[in-house]
């Protein structure tokens, strides 16, 4: 009897998967399957099903004799089981999407490590770029299917394509750019959606894949490992999964920081239930230099206030300098060594950022004092210059009207949203560093030095043609998307070039356009939010050919310059 019993078990996963299917039909057909049946019941039933077949599934992996890798899918599935089965007591749907999520997760695993004996997962660790765009857009796609569910905005209709997918990019490439207010149109579920995909995108879609990977007992390559590294900041003295975990450890430490200390201020106006959502939601979107606020005037309410100002700025640095200086500030900080020392490259983004934000500072001080400032308490016009000298740099809140800005001040806007934040931040732009080796170049040249030098170490020159060759790129990338808007959108140059830098460092600053953007020009903008996410390098590395040529040296010959 315990054997047939065994048996039966067998097929639970294969029976789960095919609820999956249904699961996903009862979650977008709802109004065909409202015609036919009591969709309300057919959406608990559904629910219920989940619930039972994972509790099966969790049963046949415990009666088998399970290595150390099953287990952990084990405890896994338990906390997917009790989460859903809280959930049941609040809404069926999110059951549905809640399981849904696991499910579809197994199948992508089972598609990538298992089906046709894993070469699917050799090709993809073979050309790790390319992986980092299959995987942005894959999260980028199941977070438009998802947004465009009825039951993801208030008026319980299907969402247009091109608002979802502006929606889901823009959140996935933590941009902060919107076109339907995430406050008033979207539902608890729809904002829940935003948020996962802020986090993911936060994160980094490959440091995220690789962790679940490592989770699963699935062996990095080298090269995949290599990326890992690049991806946050180029360290090589962590081994991966002491990265990933001292990554997520450091983002779950500020993220809930941040989250009390806006509590604060939220739970004095109100409910508690509220006000802690509040707070998280908008913790995580300024660590994740995403923008997104639930406030339909941005924090335009809270710009005297001193505690929001200065969490939201503190979060947003913090999320901006990068996962390897945190860590290598932790450890210079905290840590107890014989030769304290931090990296050169934690020294030149410490250096270029406290530059850029004094800069700023001052110039949106001065720009503004008779104008959007004009009439300004002197407090109020530090936490608002200080505000917008931070958030500027790839965040996209704001205290002050954006659109009501000076010229002067847009000019510098531009040129801060341009640069943006740190290698292996959550923010974009072409990053301080590439920056900070242009500057160097310029000042090497003037004092007649051929080497690039700073603290007393010299840069090799592959940094000064990846960093010339990324703002080539981008320069050509934002100019020909600004003609093809110009092309397709009656608004004047001076907006459309700053929807396009704000797009392309996704730093989510708008001058109210983007809402009165054609789909034509929604869809430019969400091309330019995923190659400022990606990075312009990235997408030439995954695109370019790779020969091999015969290593002969020709006759150097110089030609004019300048």
């Amino acid at each position: 009897m315990k054997e047939l019993y065994r048996k039966a078990l067998k097929h639970i996963e294969f029976i789960a998967y095919l609820l999956a299917i249904w699961s996903f039909f009862v979650l977008f057909l709802e109004p065909i399957i409202s015609f036919y049946m009591n969709y309300r019941r057919v959406e608990v039933y559904t629910a219920l099903a989940n619930i039972v077949l994972l509790l099966l599934t969790i049963l046949n992996r415990a009666l088998q004799k399970a290595t150390k890798d099953q287990r952990k899918i084990i405890f896994f599935d338990l906390i997917m089981l009790l989460m859903g089965s809280l959930l049941m007591i609040y809404q069926a749907k999110f059951v549905i999407f809640f399981l849904l999520i696991r499910q579809t997760y197994f199948i992508l695993q089972y598609i990538i490590f298992r089906a046709f004996e894993g070469k699917l997962y050799k090709v993809l660790t073979g050309n790790p770029p390319v992986t980092l765009m299959l995987s942005f857009a894959l999260v980028i796609s199941i977070g438009t299917m998802l947004l465009m569910l009825p039951a993801a905005n208030v008026h319980n209709q299907v969402t247009p394509l091109a608002d979802a997918l502006f929606t889901a990019t823009s959140a996935t490439c933590v941009t902060g750019l919107i076109v339907r207010d995430t406050g008033t149109y979207f539902t608890l579920f729809g904002q829940l959606v935003i948020l996962l995909l802020i986090q993911i995108g936060g994160l980094g879609i490959m440091t995220v894949s690789t962790a679940f990977a490592i989770v699963l007992g699935q062996r990095i390559t080298l090269k995949l490992e290599s990326v890992m590294h690049k991806m946050v900041g180029g360290t090589q003295h962590l081994d991966v999964f002491s990265l990933l975990k001292n990554i997520v450890i450091v983002t779950l430490i500020i993220e809930c920081i941040g989250a009390v200390l806006l509590y604060l201020t939220f739970s004095g106006i109100y409910p508690p239930f509220q006000a802690f959502y509040l707070s998280v939601f908008h913790s995580v979107s300024a660590f994740c230099n995403a923008g997104f606020s639930l406030f339909d005037s941005g924090l335009m309410a809270y710009t005297d206030n001193v505690n929001v100002n200065l969490s939201i700025t503190a979060l947003i640095l913090l999320g901006g300098l990068g996962f390897t200086v945190l860590i290598d500030l932790h450890r210079y900080l905290f840590i107890k060594e014989k030769i304290k020392k931090l990296s050169l490259h934690t020294k030149i983004v410490l250096l270029t950022s406290g530059v850029l934000l004094a800069v700023g500072f001052i110039s949106y001080y001065v720009a503004e004092y008779n104008g959007l400032m004009s009439g300004f308490t002197i407090s109020r016009r530090v936490l608002s210059s200080w505000f917008q000298s931070v958030t500027t740099r790839t965040a996209g809140f704001n205290t002050i009207d954006t659109g009501g800005l000076s010229k002067a001040s847009i000019l510098i806007t531009l040129v801060l949203m341009f640069i943006g934040a740190s290698p292996g931040s959550t923010g974009g732009g072409i990053k301080t560093t590439t920056f900070a080796v242009l500057v160097l170049s310029v000042t090497s040249m003037l004092k007649g030095k051929r080497d690039l030098g700073i603290y007393n170490r010299k840069l090799p020159q592959s940094n000064y043609r990846e960093a010339t060759s990324l703002i080539t790129l981008t320069v050509g990338i934002v100019f020909f998307i600004v003609f093809i808007l110009m092309l397709v959108e009656p608004h004047g140059f001076e907006k459309l070039l700053f929807e396009a830098i704000s797009a392309f460092g996704t730093v989510g600053l708008s001058m109210g356009i983007t809402a009165d953007l054609s789909v034509a020009g929604k869809i430019l903008i969400t091309v330019l939010m995923y190659i400022g996410r990606i990075g312009p390098l990235t997408m030439i590395y995954a695109f370019s050919i790779r020969k091999h040529y015969l290593n002969v040296n020709y006759a150097e010959e110089k030609i004019a310059i300048g």
